[in-house]
Formats: C-alpha cells, structure tokens, sequence
C-alpha cells in the first residue's frame, strides 16, 4: 500500500507486510534530496516509528544511485539570488540526526552511487548494505564545503584514521573499504537484494533476513595495506600542517617507490581542495571525535551558516558543476593563509539561530 507523505513523486513511500519502504525516485539527477523529499521522509519516519505495525524501514535509489548528496546547484542558486537554503539544511540534520537515534531497523541498501547527502540518510542507520555496485564519497572539500550531514559523527571513529583522510581528499571508496572501515555493516551481490527485501516485508526481523550473509565470503579492501598504513600514519597527525609535512616527507622518500607515489597523489588532491575547507574540515573531525550525533549536528549547523555566507562554497560549484573545466580561485589561496581566528569562526555559537532538535 503506496503511503503520501509528501514526497511529489521525487520519493516514493509504501507499507509492504511488516516494513516501511521508501524509494528514492529522481534518477534522472541521481536521486540528490530536494528539500521536499528530505520532510516527507522524516514525516514518515516519525509515522512507522510510532506504528507497531512496522517492524523496519528499508531504504533504496532508483537507478544507478543511492543519493548523490543534496541539490547543491539548487543551494547555489538561492544563495546567489540572496536567500542561502538555510531551512533545507536545519531540516536536513534534523533528518540525519533522528536517523542515528532512530528506534526501529533501518536498512539501506547502497547498491550504487552514495555521497554528500546520500551518506546522511545511510550510515547512522543500523544496518548499512553496500554491494558490487557502491561508490562512496564524501566529496565536499571540492567544491569549497565540508563532511556535513553528520560526518562528524562517523568520520572520526574509522580506524586507522581513514575518516579523516576521506573527509580531507573526497576520494571515492568501493564496498570492501565500506566494510573493513565499519561503514558499511553488511556486503552482499547485488542480485540478493529483493531475496532480503521479501524476508525484512514477510518477517521484519533482521536477523532471519541477513542469516546468510554470516557465511558468504567478505570483500577485501580495495585500498592496499601499504596504502592503509601510509593513511594511518600520515592522516594521524595533531595538525593539518603536520599530516601534509608527513605526507610530503612519505613523496620524498624513494626507498619505497609505491608508498612515494601513492603520498604524491594525496598530496596534489588536497592541493585541490579550498584551504579553508581543509582547514575546517580538519577541526572539524578533532571536535566531533568527543561529542554525540545531536552535538555534531549543531556543531555542522554553525559551520554550514558561515560556508553559505563565504566565497569558496560558491566557487566550487561554480567550477564543479556550472562552469565546468574552469580551475576555482579560492579565497585564501593557500594553506598558510588561512589564521586561526577564522577557522574558530565558523565554530561559534549562533545564539538565536542555533539548530533546533527534538
């Protein structure tokens, strides 16, 4: 039975048996979340939450995405125009963040492209499912923004500190770096989807649907030892200035050809990136290490105000997904430029304006 929570067909919701399902239906634009989709899931949430009757929610992406993250380039506009989505944002932690205390299964299966927002309304559910098909990223460093919807509560507790080396590169992982990383709980083929599925809408018991998968052979890390100890060591580092001059010691290092060049690389990413974002997102992950979901939440929110009132965040979607090919000129151009006191700005307090949760 096809349930109208308001999601003007771009999100689709159902009750099947014992479950809530919810499709994202936008793949023409990879399902990237609209302001509308993100209310009406939360509406629905908030229902079967409170409907004994539903004993899960299963979560997917029409196509070959998940979520590609939120509608940037609508955030773009109206920032442009005068008028920064200041409530699609609110609305969106708030999303995120009921996701992470959510009391009932939440299953979603990554089977596809999973970024920016799509990771907001994934990973701090309990039961996160990728396959042959995932690419995750957490991309936003390269247009001038940072690890939102909640990076700050996920990012920082990865092992080996490779949260921290995803939220400062972008770089795009496969499903077996999601399950060796604890981002993902659960790897399976694609093809066993809907045989799940059927098993969470007949029973709603999670452990009956996810039975099998104890005894399937797990995917291996894509990314190699040598470059996971490389992330671990470098990535580990009390500063930014200090985990870019390991790094830049690791490239110069020719005793060890692979390492070199795989530290080379990193580097000429994060030379990329918009300083203030690298500067930001860094404090960032050392902040949100010790606080809770609600905490990081708020933290984003207060950050998220000043982006949206700078130069880079524009720039970069500007050069990323308006004029593309273009090379973006942020605003300080370099590392060293960026002083303290404006990175501790975009962690102050926004007295009145601070986000609201329930």
């Amino acid at each position: 039975m096809e349930v109208d929570f308001g999601g003007q067909g771009e999100i689709v919701f159902e009750r099947r048996g014992r479950a809530g399902l919810v499709r994202l239906t936008r793949p023409a634009a990879l399902n990237a979340l609209t302001h509308g989709m993100v209310k009406a899931l939360r509406r629905a949430l908030i229902a079967w939450e409170a409907d004994p009757q539903v004993a899960c929610v299963i979560v997917e992406g029409e196509g070959r995405a998940f979520c590609s993250g939120g509608d940037v380039v609508a955030a773009y506009d109206a920032g442009r125009n005068g008028s920064p989505p200041y409530e699609f944002f609110a609305d969106e932690y708030r999303l995120n963040a009921h996701i992470g205390r959510y009391s009932k299964p939440y299953v979603a299966f990554l089977n596809g492209i999973v970024m920016g927002g799509g990771v907001g309304i994934s990973v701090h559910g309990s039961h996160r499912v990728v396959t042959e098909n995932t690419l995750f990223a957490m991309p936003e460093v390269g247009i001038g923004f940072f690890p939102d919807v909640g990076g700050s509560a996920f990012l920082p507790h990865l092992a080996h500190h490779f949260g921290t080396y995803l939220a400062l590169t972008g770089n795009r992982i496969r499903q077996g770096d999601c399950l060796g990383t604890g981002i993902a709980t659960h790897a399976i083929a694609a093809e066993k989807i809907e045989r799940i599925r059927s098993l969470l809408i007949d029973t709603g018991d999670v452990g009956v649907a996810f039975s099998d998968t104890a005894n399937t052979p797990k995917p291996e890390f894509e990314t190699d030892a040598q470059t996971r100890q490389l992330i671990a060591r470098c990535f580990g580092e009390a500063t930014l200035e200090d985990c870019i001059a390991a790094l830049s010691k690791m490239a110069q290092d020719g005793s060890v050809k692979a390492g070199s060049e795989v530290a080379q690389n990193i580097l000429s990413v994060l030379e990329s990136r918009s300083p203030t974002s690298l500067h930001v997102t860094f404090r960032l992950i050392a902040e949100g290490r010790a606080l809770k979901m609600d905490d990081c939440m708020r933290m984003e929110y207060r950050i998220l105000n000043r982006m949206l009132q700078g130069h880079d965040f524009y720039e970069g979607v500007r050069v990323a997904l308006i004029d593309r090919g273009s090379k973006p000129h942020w605003k300080p151009a370099r590392l060293e430029d960026v002083a303290p006191q404006d990175v501790d700005a975009y962690f102050m307090p926004l007295a009145e304006r601070e986000l609201t949760l329930p």
